[in-house]
């Protein structure tokens, strides 16, 4: 078993800054896929980056892409997500996903595990 506590979301103006931290206890975190998603009231959760295990390559949607920026520390068992330029529309709940398979992540299929999520208000 993983488990993932997101932490850093809140409110921001338009143009601000957040980032997102997602803790893991647990199995060895350092093998898994790590990614977060988000949904917004009314909407299906949708697929925001991902990173693989060994943090050697990142992957966007198309809607973050250059404003969002995942990482990850294996030795805090930490991955983060730093968003700048933030917009009304990035307003979501953020959750923190743990996979050993990439695609599954990329493709929000079969997610071994889910963090609670972290609420991000961008107000106008």
């Amino acid at each position: 078993q993983v488990q993932l506590v997101e932490s850093g979301g809140g409110l921001v103006q338009a143009g601000g800054s957040l980032r997102l931290s997602c803790t893991a206890s647990g199995r060895s975190f350092n093998v898994y896929n790590m990614g977060w998603f988000r949904q917004a009231p009314g909407k299906e959760r949708e697929y925001v980056s991902a990173i693989t295990w060994y943090a050697g390559s990142t992957y966007y949607a198309d809607s973050v892409k250059g404003r969002f920026t995942i990482s990850r520390d294996n030795a805090k068992n930490t991955v983060y997500l730093q968003m700048n330029s933030l917009k009304p529309e990035d307003t979501a709940s953020y959750y923190c996903a743990a996979d050993r398979q990439l695609d599954n992540i990329k493709r929000n299929y079969g997610i071994e595990y889910w963090g609670k999520g972290t609420l991000v208000t961008v107000s106008s």
